[in-house]
């Protein structure tokens, strides 16, 4: 998935080598007429160049004594560059990171603590699964940039043939029975392979459990609790009324593509999947709706992993005062809006919602960002990803296996992988 959102959602694993970082002008540069040099590492696909024009013209019209470059990086190699930069007296100003890498970037000790900007920033309606992967060991080091989250895409047609109404699902029980009406429609229901671990996260969360816990500075898996052991229920239940394979996530096959192959009811990704199941099959523009995932109850949408960035400033950047200055006009609320319009993206505070009300498939999201979650915040959660014991488990209990058994063993293998930096 090329659009920024969608790549978000996957494990970004990051490498604690140290490479050449290139040059960032984060010194104390100044140019002739005085203006200071503000240097910002924005990734690809964060910002459309169109909105990036458009942002650069009205921050320096508003701030006349900034000079705003903005240097676009690719997501390939970013861990080695930003970890470069951090350990280096030449960082940039501004960086944008992955919501869930701050921690990893924060353990060096080379961010600035925003603690004290919190409120100033209105961080009480920040998207949780934004602010609190920002956060390390009680300090703020990230600001809350944008979010995405996985929402259902239905055939609209499928539906309608079926007599469903899509805007009344909103429980899960109320989503298995229209998924086996669906079924007995003539339709594949749903599209959910076997290892789509950030979807059982969610339905781990709505059971009030976690995929591990921590205990002063010790983490333990929570695959084997009793709530994660009825998530893994529920999506045994609803994996079993499609035909997506148990052995493999949503990119083998890629599932935009399975989608647009067939008379398939519904599949869990981000908006952004639309656009690839009607390029893959161009007689399904305009058949594809969005709903947020159900919850247990009707009053509360379903639990999501939120993917997304957030911005840091390195503790060597030359240009602490406009550093902020810049976070605080693009996480502002004018701000904010342009870019969820411009980017189909989540704002990052709950009360910016209806920013996104004419996008569908964005509004679908931002439902579900509400309830929105992140994996457990600690750097060695990278290393659990690169095993990532979750997959096999899922795999082993589609396929019949005990699930106490190798629930247990997952959560043994999360735990001796957590508590190995410690």
């Amino acid at each position: 998935m090329k659009h920024r959102p969608l790549a978000l959602l996957g494990a970004m694993l990051l490498s604690s080598g140290l490479v050449a970082c290139s040059t960032s002008g984060g010194d104390s540069e100044q140019r002739a007429d005085g203006r200071t040099v503000l240097d910002v590492w924005l990734m690809r696909d964060s910002v459309s160049e169109t909105f990036q024009k458009e942002f650069e013209a009205g921050f320096e019209k508003a701030h006349p004594d900034i000079d705003l470059q903005i240097q676009i990086q690719e997501w390939e190699g970013i861990g080695e560059k930003v970890t470069a930069a951090l350990a280096s007296n030449d960082a940039p100003d501004v960086i944008e990171v992955g919501n869930t890498q701050v921690a990893q970037y924060a353990q060096s000790g080379g961010l600035t603590d925003f603690s004290d900007k919190v409120t100033e920033l209105g961080g009480d309606s920040w998207l949780k699964g934004l602010a609190e992967p920002g956060a390390w060991e009680g300090k703020q080091y990230g600001i809350p940039y944008y979010a995405a989250n996985r929402v259902v895409i239905y055939r609209t047609d499928l539906f309608q043939e079926a007599g469903i109404d899509a805007t009344k699902i909103k429980t899960r029980d109320q989503w298995l029975a229209a998924t086996e009406k669906l079924n007995r429609n003539g339709t594949q229901g749903i599209y959910l392979p076997g290892q789509n671990w950030f979807a059982l996260a969610g339905f781990v969360w709505d059971e009030g459990g976690d995929l591990a816990t921590q205990e002063g500075t010790t983490w333990k898996g929570g695959l084997d609790s009793p709530e994660a052991l009825r998530a893994m229920e529920f999506y045994q239940r609803l994996q079993a009324l499609g035909k997506g394979p148990k052995d493999s996530d949503e990119s083998r096959p890629l599932q935009a593509e399975v989608v647009a192959k067939g008379r398939i009811a519904q599949v869990i990704a981000a908006p952004g999947g639309a656009n690839l199941i009607a390029q893959s099959n161009p007689g399904l523009k305009g058949k594809l709706g969005f709903f947020p995932i159900p919850g247990k109850t009707p009053d509360t949408p379903g639990a999501v992993f939120t993917g997304g960035s957030d911005l840091v400033v390195p503790s060597a950047a030359a240009h602490q005062e406009e550093a902020y200055t810049f976070i605080k006009e693009l996480t502002g609320e004018a701000w904010q809006k342009k870019l969820a319009l411009a980017m189909s993206y989540v704002p990052n505070k709950t009360d910016l919602a209806a920013a996104v009300a004419s996008d569908p498939g964005a509004a679908a999201m931002a439902v579900g960002a509400a309830n929105g979650h992140a994996t457990p915040n600690t750097p060695q959660w990278a290393a659990v990803e690169a095993k990532n014991p979750i997959k096999d488990y899922m795999t082993a209990v589609l396929i019949g296996r005990d699930a106490t058994s190798e629930a247990g063993k997952a959560s043994r293998s999360i735990t001796a992988t957590l508590n190995s930096g410690s």
